[in-house]
């Protein structure tokens, strides 16, 4: 018999819920989405607006229940399941309704803008027994998941250094960061570092000091950066040597996106553009479900070298330098994987994959980052 349905309210319906959440949501059986709290009124029926897709969310779900005030949207009984896509100041607050009204909580990234906001969402989780998790989706990014399942084949030996890159070549809404006054969570290190640092932490852990680049590349006089180096050290644990990096200027055909090297092999990936295939089909509006969702050309696939032989079909022999290698098949993302995952963890089925302890982690290796950068000086994980 199945399941009943895990009944989903989401907050806010810009594009990030209509690109990143809702389609996500809706392709998996588990969840119902039953009410969306957005601020706009509904569009009269008959006007244009009321048959635009994408105008408002009571065209794209008639059937939802729709509310403007969140007093009335937290006080819904049946939703159970509280998804928010707002503004980053509004992260925390919405997820403190969410619990305080008895519902599980999934806010996107970054959570909140201090990892002090995040400590208090936790101890409130843990009092309430409810799960708080952060929409940390590129975990499920294709090259990610690769290097995921290399690293647990041991195909690399033990990894001494690794660089993790988000590069994006002059994106468009470069212009959004000159309005965003000296704000610490408006710029790349929040806006696209948030992924690369929860990657980096889920690989290694959190290091034993963190020394932070954060840079404006585009010229501007704002205070908010467009670019940053962060580099993780590992000592006195290992010698690993872990470098999170975003440049607006990158000029490549690929954009570099993974070069990971070990005792026993390496792995360098190369994306097309700047992100995974996901996002691409998604913001197209191609269904998750569909079969071409995610596919990622053979010619982008990463190279590997190694010592092991564990997958000879993908490997050829180099006599000179001893190795194996050859280009390695992607695994084909799956954002899905996180929201399958809640799913799981709210029924009691399995383990939570994001734990927000690791997402506020990450945010204080950004905070950490900045006061490196200001001060010019290597500083300590505390």
């Amino acid at each position: 018999m199945a399941s009943p349905k895990i009944k989903v309210g989401v907050v806010g319906y810009g594009n990030s819920a209509k690109t990143f959440h809702l389609p996500f949501i809706t392709a998996i059986p588990d969840y119902e989405v039953v009410a969306i709290l957005q601020r706009a009124e509904a569009p009269a029926p008959g006007s244009p607006a009321a048959s635009t897709p994408g105008a408002h969310c009571t065209v794209d779900f008639p059937n939802i229940r729709h509310y403007r005030e969140p007093e009335a949207f937290f006080a819904d009984e049946e939703i159970e399941f509280v998804v928010v896509v707002t503004h980053t100041n509004t992260h925390p607050v919405f997820a403190e309704q969410a619990l305080r009204a008895g519902k599980h909580v999934l806010v996107d990234k970054p959570f909140a803008a201090t990892s002090e906001q995040i400590d208090k969402v936790i101890a409130l989780a843990k009092d309430k027994g409810l799960i708080a998790t952060c929409y940390q989706n590129r975990r499920w990014d294709g090259g990610f998941q690769t290097l995921r399942s290399l690293m647990s084949k041991d195909a690399l030996g033990e990894v001494k250094e690794a660089e993790i890159y988000y590069d994006f070549e002059n994106p468009g809404w470069l212009g959004a960061l000159d309005k965003a006054g000296d704000s610490t969570s408006a710029g790349m290190a929040f806006g696209l570092g948030t992924h690369s640092v929860d990657q980096a932490l889920t690989l290694f852990g959190t290091p034993e000091t963190i020394t932070g680049f954060f840079r404006n590349q585009r010229g501007s006089n704002s205070k908010v950066e467009d670019a940053f180096t962060i580099i993780l050290q590992y000592r006195p644990k290992s010698e690993l040597l872990v470098t999170v990096k975003t440049s607006i200027v990158s000029p490549l055909s690929k954009q570099i996106k993974f070069i990971v090297k070990g005792t026993q092999g390496s792995y360098v990936k190369y994306q097309q553009r700047s992100t995974c295939p996901q996002e691409e089909d998604a913001s197209k509006r191609i269904s998750p479900l569909d079969l071409s969702f995610a596919k990622e050309p053979a010619s982008l696939d990463g190279t590997l070298t190694t010592a092991k032989v564990f997958d000879s079909s993908c490997q050829k022999y180099d006599e000179q330098i001893a190795k194996y290698v050859g280009q390695y098949p992607t695994i084909t993302g799956r954002w899905m994987g996180l929201y399958e995952n809640v799913a799981a963890a709210i029924r009691g089925q399995g383990e939570l994959e994001v734990k927000l302890q690791q997402s506020r982690d990450a945010i204080r290796v950004l905070e950490l980052a900045r006061e490196s950068s200001d001060k010019g000086v290597s500083v300590a994980w505390h």
